[in-house]
């Protein structure tokens, strides 16, 4: 009795399944990330660091430039306006950076930062900041 009632379940299971479709979405643990020129891959969950911690963090860097007043160091500050810096002292703000966060800036994106905001808002967006 139970083998006949087990092979009729089997039997509508097999009916019901050639009538149903289901549809599965491919579940990636990895996700692609393009990190300076290189495609790389990086686990579901974003590592990004927190914008205020960023913010903090850069501004020392910039307060401890020897040629900058740090009265005037804000998140709104431009480099060389600002802040009096040349395009040098820049290429070194942007190399300490760079060792602050563990992370190479490649200089097309070097060259377009040119205020704290813009600092800030890049690091922030990099995944592999730390």
């Amino acid at each position: 009795m139970q083998a006949a009632l087990r092979s009729s379940a089997i039997a509508v299971r097999n009916t019901l399944l050639q009538h149903v479709r289901v549809t599965v979405a491919a579940i990636s643990l990895k996700t692609p990330v393009v990190l300076d020129d290189r495609l790389c891959y990086s686990s579901g969950h974003a590592t990004y660091l927190d914008k205020s911690s960023v913010t903090d963090r850069i501004l020392e860097l910039v307060k401890k430039m020897e040629k900058v007043d740090p009265s005037k160091v804000a998140p709104e500050a431009a480099f060389q306006k600002d802040l009096l810096l040349d395009s040098l002292d820049t290429v070194e703000l942007v190399m300490a950076i760079e060792e602050e966060f563990a992370i190479e800036i490649p200089d097309a994106e070097a060259d377009k930062i040119s205020s704290c905001s813009e600092a800030i808002e890049y690091v922030a967006s990099h995944p592999a900041a730390k």
